[in-house]
């Protein structure tokens, strides 16, 4: 065989069974007792999570009361990528989860690729996760009176470019006090933080020691039945269901207009963290050994925890916003901290005890899941056997959950937060891109093997390129000016955060000068905040304001590759759209799995190319073991040696 056909050498389904059985050396086989109800259950485990007590914070205050809109999209994608996951499912009742089903579908290199992704998914999730525990374990503690310093509760690149932040803010007359909480907190760490020959001490600790200790946990294996997760699920649904209940009688209507305050646009850039909310539905699909009924149960199962997580999502994010202005809702812990504001500290912190409690869970869950991944990847020869030895006493992967842990703690200490997330859920979204096309790829080979559950087949030929068609015409009707804009690279000017944040000391009081000249009255309004008051002013006077300040234009607007460079994610989304399009028509593919492939691209697209960079980078390395290690020691290249 040639070295392109190694790549994309395939693992046949009884190969795939095989692994399976092989992994319990001889010993019983998985005990297969998982219901509808069971899966249901451990779906909305594993998503209510970080999701709904973290990120909700930081999509909110993106998007304000329109990022429902955002959850409703989101959910709506994660149900067309969960019938392709279903049927893979019914196909390959077994461990290994996405990757398991790259390497039937499309083969060696591309399972290679998937399974490295997913690596990243349940790692840097893990750190998302840790992150937001301890905001909330930080919140607790608060509330008992003890107080952990702000350079023990932060990354440090975040410290630092918070800091860096404020600082320019400071410098346009802003008030400490008047910015967020998470400003705050960055600025505080950096300035009080103990320094080492100039070098800031600055690192998470509660997540750190948190995260050691699950790891350590798992090591010595912990395992969750039925019943801790049910029982973990009736905690998590009495927190939420509480918070909105009482949540609603605290609701100003007021808070809700405009109800989408930074348009489109700010709604989407949330998306990472919307979309990290529903991460979890799909290591359902890893207990496929586990079900009665796989074929009929887990579809069921996947839509039932999505469309139940999605109405709590959205009544969450309705209360939350109504509760406070959207904009002050960007905190680790928003649940807890719109009761302080309100004067609630004793409900905060009940919130603060079930969300130490859920959120430690869905670590535990996902520190369980990602060594797993290690193993099946050691067992099918690509990476070293180390990674798949079980320990004599404890029965469980030891040394692949040592790397795991090693995996969390270490990225943890400089990382910035947001990055993880984007990180997350890049891997996460590329998982159910490869799943949806293993489904389309599938139905294009007349010989390959099917599954009991097929997802409902409706022909896209034509609904798919009118759909496509459909939207350009919207886009150039509705948008015509910002479409052409966009697709010419036109220059942009930056929002009044990054502009101030490039001013020298110099120009910032020129521009203070001269507003205070201007409109003094208006600036007096904003107690002589200048971002504040750039950030007051409806867009078209803004610009008009950019375009008069007499500032530079490299100050001002960003253009030419500078600009271009964010776009490169969406127009790989463009050029996806036109490539499916016309394999819809010629070929008559699925439209579930084509809706799910395009709308998980798209999420994609909306992740800030810096983290598609990262992304890249990560796969890249990932290749390097590949190739140094896996491609000759794959057991199909023994196989075939």
């Amino acid at each position: 065989m040639s070295f392109i056909d190694n790549l994309f050498r395939k693992k046949s389904i009884n190969d795939a069974i095989a692994t399976a059985h092989a992994e319990t050396d001889g010993g019983p086989a998985l005990e297969k007792n998982l219901k509808v109800m069971d899966l249901t259950a451990l779906g909305i485990a594993a998503i209510i999570g970080a999701g709904i007590f973290s990120t909700i914070g930081s999509a909110s205050a993106s998007g304000g009361p329109g990022v429902v809109f955002l959850f409703i999209f989101t959910a709506v994608a994660c149900g067309f990528a969960a019938f392709a996951y279903a049927e893979f499912a019914s196909l390959l009742p077994v461990s290994g989860s996405a990757y398991t089903y790259s390497y039937v579908a499309f083969g060696e290199i591309i399972a290679w690729i998937i399974g490295w992704a997913l690596v990243m998914e349940y790692a840097v999730g893990n750190i998302t996760v840790a992150v937001s525990w301890s905001g909330y374990f930080t919140s607790l503690c608060s509330s008992a009176g003890w107080h952990i310093s702000d350079w023990a509760t932060i990354d440090y690149i975040s410290a630092r470019d918070g800091a860096t932040s404020v600082a320019a803010a400071l410098k346009g007359g802003a008030e400490l006090s008047s910015l967020s909480a998470s400003e705050q907190e960055a600025y505080n760490a950096w300035q009080n933080a103990p320094t080492i020959g100039g070098f800031h001490i600055i690192l998470d600790l509660p997540a750190i020691i948190m995260s050691i200790l699950i790891t350590a946990l798992v090591y010595v294996g912990i395992k969750e039945t039925k019943r801790a997760s049910n029982l973990m699920v009736v905690l998590k649904m009495c927190v939420v269901v509480l918070v909105i209940i009482v949540g609603a009688f605290y609701v100003d209507t007021a808070n809700w207009h405009p109800f989408v305050p930074n348009g489109f646009g700010g709604v989407m850039a949330g998306v990472s963290s919307v979309f990290f909310a529903y991460i979890g539905f799909d290591a359902l699909s890893t207990t496929a050994e586990e079900c009665k009924d796989p074929q009929r149960d887990l579809p069921k199962a996947m839509v039932y925890s999505i469309v139940i997580c999605t109405v709590l999502y959205i009544f969450i994010a309705l209360v939350l916003t109504g509760m406070v202005n959207y904009k002050l809702l960007d905190v680790d812990d928003p649940l807890a901290f719109v009761f302080e504001q309100i004067n609630m500290k004793w409900f905060s912190g009940i919130i603060a005890v079930s969300a130490v409690v859920a959120m430690a869970g869905v670590f535990l869950v996902f520190q369980l899941g990602q060594p797993r991944i290690w193993m099946v990847m050691s067992r099918d020869g690509l990476m070293p056997k180390r990674y798949g030895q079980i320990h004599p006493k404890y029965k469980t992967p030891s040394y692949a959950t040592i790397i795991t842990g090693f995996f969390v703690v270490v990225p943890m200490l400089f990382i910035p937060s947001d990055t993880v997330l984007d990180l997350c859920s890049m891997g996460t979204l590329f998982a159910f891109v490869l799943v949806c096309g293993g489904v389309l790829k599938m139905q294009l080979d007349p010989d390959a093997p099917r599954g009991k559950f097929r997802t409902p087949y409706i022909n896209a030929q034509w609904i798919f390129p009118l759909m496509m068609l459909a939207a350009t015409a919207w886009a150039f009707t509705q948008y015509k000016g910002e479409t052409v804009a966009w697709l010419t690279n036109q220059k942009e000017a930056f929002e009044a955060d990054a502009l101030v944040s490039r001013l020298y000391p110099e120009q910032t009081d020129a521009v203070v000068a001269a507003i205070s000249v201007r409109d003094s009255s208006g600036f007096a309004a904003q107690k002589g905040d200048l971002l504040a008051y750039l950030s007051a002013m409806p867009a078209d006077d803004y610009h008009q304001w950019v375009n008069t300040s007499g500032l530079p234009e490299s100050t001002t607007y960003e253009s030419g590759w500078h600009l271009f460079k964010h776009k490169i994610p969406m127009w790989l989304f463009l050029m996806m759209c036109v490539a499916l399009s016309w394999w819809s028509f010629k070929y008559r593919l699925s439209l579930i799995p084509v809706l799910g492939l395009i709308s998980c691209f798209y999420m994609m697209a909306q992740i800030p190319a810096k983290s598609w960079l990262g992304f890249f980078i990560w796969l890249v390395l990932g290749l390097g073991i590949y190739f140094a290690y896996g491609y000759k020691n794959s057991k199909l290249a023994r196989a075939k040696a």
